[in-house]
């Protein structure tokens, strides 16, 4: 789109991926951030150093953790941030922001510090996740993709782990590109997905991108195309012969698609001795169908098929297939699990919670008529507690000047409730926020996908049971420390 005064670029030369282009995506950011920035600026407030955190407050319905997803994608933002000429010309057009700040825009560049917890790690509410401090000017800038980098990534990782645990081992494909919110929300739904535990996706620029293993089968178009379904099914067979799944609902399962797949794999198996049928079944009571196939596929021969289930499952349905004895050993996700349907947004915030305008930290507070809504003040620091067998037990929040708890005998107080203890003893302790940025400059590791992958899945099984079931799990306690419960209280009462 373009005008005489000025061109507008998408921050990206493909609207596919940001990972693909590295270029800056400075206007990725609400209006108010800018006219923040620009106010701040002429009230002399731009470089006064204050804190940010990001956090959620609620979990989605039934879920007892989250996993943290997205950091990657932020950091890229950071390395990258910058105003282009076009951005300025762009913003001057909009008769908003004045020539001073404009030209202020032209050289500015990220100096803040950042600290998160590592990519894969088990959250909970209203715990800082991610911490900000820099100059105001600066951090406000960060909210908006920080909310957007975030946000979205952590519900589908928290989403993939539970469909996963549903699974209860079965490899689980993710599926959802074609669903998805876009090209973008395709890819970083993807590997968040992968991150939350999925054993690979039907996305192959995913897979290209990050390393991510692709799985597929064919679609029922295939069938169609060619006269008959047992020639549709020996042609794909010729081509893939040792990695193909069959669909076999196009016409009818048990009457036509299961005993021409018998056929096929029959077929092959003169040459392939040892190969292994595979079917997938998108279509009609997958537990009594799957039971059936698995029985014709014995009859003939094949012992441990491999039979695939898709059809807008989750991980509700898939609890209640196995538990009606489904012989169903691979599940293909897509929809409910891209779009995170039953809950489509994670309600994380960003807010102020310090500011040093001479040389020493003040503490600030959000204060609501819903105490749910209430901030945490200061600049803190989260610690997690262990047992002997290494469950997660409570996360404590501390101001950073506090000293590091003892794990033996450690108090905290409840966030609401601010008078209600909550003792804790366990065998170890470990601070979760390490610094990913100093200065603008990215100083943290990029491990690969995969390894946070296997990160996330230790944390997952280290677990109490009671924290993963997909009704009415345990709540874990996250509790403040009594300098920061005494902080808020005087704040609270002050105010």
């Amino acid at each position: 789109m373009s005008s005489d005064r000025y061109t507008v670029e998408s921050p990206f030369p493909s609207p596919l991926d940001p990972w693909l282009h590295r270029r800056s995506a400075a206007l990725l950011t609400d209006l108010y951030e800018l006219t923040m920035m620009a106010g701040y600026q002429r009230e002399n407030m731009t470089a006064m150093p204050v804190s940010f955190e990001f956090f959620f407050r609620d979990l989605p319905p039934d879920t007892g953790f989250a996993v943290f997803a997205g950091l990657e994608q932020l950091l890229d933002y950071i390395d990258n941030l910058r105003f282009e000429p076009s951005d300025i010309a762009y913003l001057r057009g909009l008769d908003l922001f004045p020539e001073p700040f404009l030209a202020w825009l032209r050289t500015w560049r990220c100096t803040c510090d950042i600290w998160a917890v590592p990519e894969g790690t088990l959250v909970f509410p209203d715990e800082p996740i991610l911490r900000v401090e820099g100059p105001l000017g600066e951090a406000q800038l960060l909210e908006t993709f920080i909310l957007n980098a975030l946000n979205y990534p952590t519900l589908i990782a928290t989403k993939a782990a539970r469909v996963c645990i549903a699974a209860d081992g079965d490899p689980v494909m993710e599926f959802g590109l074609r669903r998805a919110q876009g090209p973008d929300g395709g890819l970083i739904g993807t590997r968040a997905a992968y991150i939350g535990g999925c054993a690979g996706t039907s996305n192959c620029l995913a897979g290209k991108m990050f390393g991510i293993p692709v799985m597929g089968t064919h679609a029922h178009s295939w069938v169609m195309a060619f006269t008959n379904e047992l020639d549709a099914f020996r042609a794909y067979l010729r081509f893939y012969p040792c990695k193909s799944t069959l669909l076999v609902d196009t016409y009818d399962v048990l009457l036509s698609g299961v005993p021409h797949a018998i056929t096929a794999f029959q077929e092959l198996r003169r040459d392939y001795p040892d190969i292994r049928a595979s079917i997938r079944i998108d279509s009609g009571d997958l537990a009594k169908l799957s039971k059936a196939a698995w029985n014709q596929l014995n009859d003939a021969g094949f012992d441990n098929p491999m039979i695939v289930a898709s059809n807008d499952l989750d991980e509700l349905l898939i609890a209640d297939i196995k538990h009606q004895g489904a012989k169903i050993n691979a599940w293909g996700v897509g929809t409910h699990l891209i779009t995170s349907r039953d809950c489509p947004a994670l309600n994380g915030v960003y807010k102020l919670t310090a500011m040093n305008p001479s040389g020493s930290w003040i503490p600030r507070i959000k204060l609501s008529s819903n105490i749910t809504k209430l901030t945490n003040p200061g600049r803190k620091q989260v610690f997690r507690f262990f047992d002997r067998d290494g469950h997660p037990v409570a996360d404590r929040i501390s101001d950073v000047d506090d000293p590091p708890p003892l794990p033996d005998a450690a108090t905290m107080f409840d966030q609401n409730q601010l008078l209600r203890r909550i003792r804790v003893r366990a065998k170890t302790v470990h601070p979760l926020l390490t610094r990913v940025v100093a200065g603008g400059h990215v100083v943290s590791d990029r491990p690969a996908v995969d390894i946070i992958r296997r990160f996330a899945n230790q944390q997952i099984h280290s677990l109490h049971p009671e924290m993963t079931r997909l009704r009415n799990p345990d709540t874990y306690p996250v509790g403040l420390s009594a300098t920061l419960a005494a902080m808020k209280r005087s704040m609270i009462e002050s105010a």
